[in-house]
């Protein structure tokens, strides 16, 4: 079945962009020596916010996140071969408390500096959590607070011990909480002074992080500047390029048409179709399994939602070919029966595993009272680009042909920008913003515990955490609390595995695939490594 490729612009619009990029390239290319710049496209419609918090998911955390802007723990991106797992970063180490679980001390990396040569320290951490967690401290800010509650939500207080130590305390056990605290990144207090203590006027200065690139330069919707910052604590871990440009540019084509005519050195997801020909051309593309699915995210919470039946959800995943999208996006994914990929070995061994069986979905849809009289009709809030969205039209398309043909399924989609599908994750089952989406097509991490406790758990409906659905499993609850109240890392993956033959079989999401992470590159660049990781480590990258 052929999809519409919906990924066409405008002729003129592609020139002006183009222009513009030819022009910021020189502009960074000083004349008096020959400077290395990567130039990568992003999938984003706009640059991420730069103010040490960026939005745009987790594309933004990739690229205005982690390279500026550091946590007290980061991922390890240098390998391909295992799971990202997280290690020092502004902290050196850090321990829970044996005799009460619920607290957590870190200790400081001593002579870090700022972008702007101010000390990073306990003061500073102090007053960076305060800007997420303190709603009437000077420095609160709401977008990067309701960001980071979200992906910290166990954060329940924190307190300074010296100028090199922190302590948190978590509303509840959890063995995985460092893996809520790599999220939590550090901005310079004096950033937030010299804008006037105005978050919207902080990323013009730029904002000063402490990561081994500091931002030069900010132009909303169409660029933003990376340089090499030689002060950086780490020298193990310096950047090889001396300048990143990062430009958003949400069209697949668009993107194709800029790594084509030498005006960008990396691309983000290349159109499929035109991956065969890039190779020929003699251009890279770089793919690997990773942490990440694309599913629908079921409203099982809204008022009369068909999909309070979990046999409507069990025939929805019963009922999508997804061979046939693996197809249509030329291999750069693999099909999904769960939210781990099926190779992980916390799978475990659910009673479903799900394929492309139309009359078994049909027969359940059936049982459920839905006929060819009566079919199932659902309306999908879906993006037309974003964070780990692949491509998000065409392959919506193909689902709603798919569902159709296979299952009588009718749906219908409700096409929003990225960050409004995003905001709308945190919303209530029947909020007017929804405009009556039975589902919301978001890509998602799938990486531990930590982010199925976010997602998934009994306590996390919004607004106070992602578990949209507002899904709650006893069993999945009861795993949950057994993983997290230990470290024993077998009975961790037991915990887990139990937990996970829970989201399968008693289903709060459509799974629908596995993307593996597709990107385009020139033959000037040297030293990437495809992580298994949403995130990558640019220090490691050069261009030759």
């Amino acid at each position: 079945m052929a999809a519409r490729n919906v990924d066409e612009r405008d002729p003129m619009k592609l020139r002006r962009l183009l222009a513009f990029s030819v022009a910021g390239s020189l502009a960074l290319a000083p004349a008096a020596h020959a400077e290395s710049v990567l130039r990568i496209a992003m999938t984003a419609s706009d640059i991420p916010t730069a103010t040490g918090m960026p939005n745009n998911g987790f594309e933004g955390m990739r690229f205005l996140g982690y390279p500026i802007f550091e946590g007290l723990v980061q991922w390890d991106l240098k390998h391909t071969d295992k799971l990202a797992g997280i290690i020092p970063a502004l902290a050196e180490r850090w321990e829970q408390d044996s005799n009460d679980k619920k607290v957590w001390t870190f200790h400081l990396r001593q002579g870090v500096s700022f972008h702007d040569g101010t000390p990073f320290n306990a003061d500073a951490v102090i007053w960076n959590l305060d800007r997420y967690f303190k709603n009437d401290s000077p420095q609160f800010e709401p977008q990067g607070a309701g960001i980071s509650r979200a992906r910290a939500p166990l954060v329940g207080g924190y307190k300074k011990i010296d100028d090199a130590t922190v302590q948190f305390t978590t509303t509840q056990v959890a063995s995985y909480f460092p893996d809520m605290v790599v999220y939590l990144l550090f901005t310079s207090p004096q950033s937030f002074e010299k804008a006037g203590r105005d978050w919207a006027k902080v990323a013009a200065l730029p904002a000063a992080g402490t990561g081994p690139f500091k931002i030069t330069r900010v132009a909303p919707r169409e660029s933003v500047d990376l340089a090499k910052f030689d002060g950086y604590w780490d020298p193990n871990r310096m950047a090889k390029v001396d300048k990143v440009r990062l430009m958003p540019i949400p069209e697949a084509n668009a993107r194709v048409a800029a790594l084509r005519s030498g005006q960008v050195d990396w691309i983000e997801v290349p159109a499929p179709d035109a991956i065969p020909s890039l190779k020929q051309a003699g251009f890279a593309i770089t793919t690997g399994s990773y942490p990440h699915v694309w599913p629908y995210i079921f409203n099982i919470g809204a008022k009369d939602s068909p999909l309070k039946d979990v046999r409507v959800r069990q025939a929805l995943n019963y009922c999508v070919d997804r061979a046939g999208i693996v197809e249509l996006l030329n291999g750069t994914a693999e099909p999904a029966s769960g939210w781990l990929n099926d190779k992980d070995p916390n799978f475990g061994s659910p009673k479903n595993r799900y394929g492309f069986d139309a009359a078994k979905g049909k027969a359940l849809l059936a049982e459920a009272g839905y006929s060819e009289k009566k079919p199932l009709s659902l309306k999908v809030m879906i993006s037309s680009s974003g964070s780990g969205q692949m491509l998000p039209m065409p392959m919506n398309e193909y689902l709603q042909e798919n569902l159709k043909q296979a299952c009588n399924v009718e749906l219908s989609f409700n096409v929003v920008e990225w960050q409004v599908l995003l905001n709308s994750s945190r919303a209530l089952p029947d909020a007017q913003s929804l405009q009556g989406s039975m589902a919301l097509n978001v890509s998602s991490p799938s990486s531990d515990p930590s982010v199925m406790a976010r997602y998934f758990a009994g306590d996390r409906f919004p607004p106070g955490g992602f578990n949209f659905p507002n899904w709650k499993d006893d069993a999945f609850d009861a795993a949950l609390k057994a993983l997290a109240e230990t470290d024993d890392t077998k009975v961790i993956d037991a915990q887990t595995a139990l937990a996970h033959e829970r989201l399968v079989d008693n289903p709060p999401w459509l799974f629908i695939v596995h993307d593996l992470n597709p990107r385009g590159m020139s033959k000037k660049i040297h030293g990437f490594v495809s992580p298994q990781s949403w995130f990558v480590d640019l220090t490691l990258v050069s261009v030759q």
